[in-house]
């Protein structure tokens, strides 16, 4: 069975554009339009000779609870249950977020490994990008 490696985040901080990145596919729609992917979209992709599974989510919006944003964050939730790893995109332009710290906490509670990835830091200094995310 292969891995699998779950992709959450907030709306629009670049979720589609990592999956198609880690499929090398243009599978998963790509708009600067937040809320274009709703559910979970699987896809294939390979380190060296390893396989892995790679799930592209939609945003999510922890505070809601009624709605779309609403299925969305339970879809992303499920993706994340079913997932050996997270990694977890911030908007490096944005900055940190008040929805950005809840979605930390809530994977800071899981039992597997999840990674941090700033996003949309084209002309920014990384560490200064980054810094705000530690």
């Amino acid at each position: 069975m292969k891995p699998t490696v779950a992709l959450v985040g907030r709306p629009n901080v670049g979720k589609s554009t990592l999956f198609n990145r880690l499929t090398r596919s243009r599978d998963a729609l790509v708009a600067d339009q937040p809320g274009l992917t709703r559910d979970r979209h699987y896809g294939h992709g390979r380190v060296g000779e390893k396989p892995y599974l790679v799930g592209d989510t939609g945003g999510f919006e922890p505070v809601v609870d009624e709605g779309i944003l609403y299925e969305m964050a339970k879809q992303t939730l499920q993706a994340v249950d079913e997932a050996d790893a997270v990694v977890f995109l911030v908007d490096g332009r944005s900055g940190l977020t008040p929805q950005d710290k809840i979605i930390a906490n809530r994977l800071r509670q899981l039992d597997r490994p999840v990674f941090l990835a700033v996003n949309k830091a084209e002309g920014m200094k990384h560490a200064i990008a980054g810094a705000e995310f530690h």
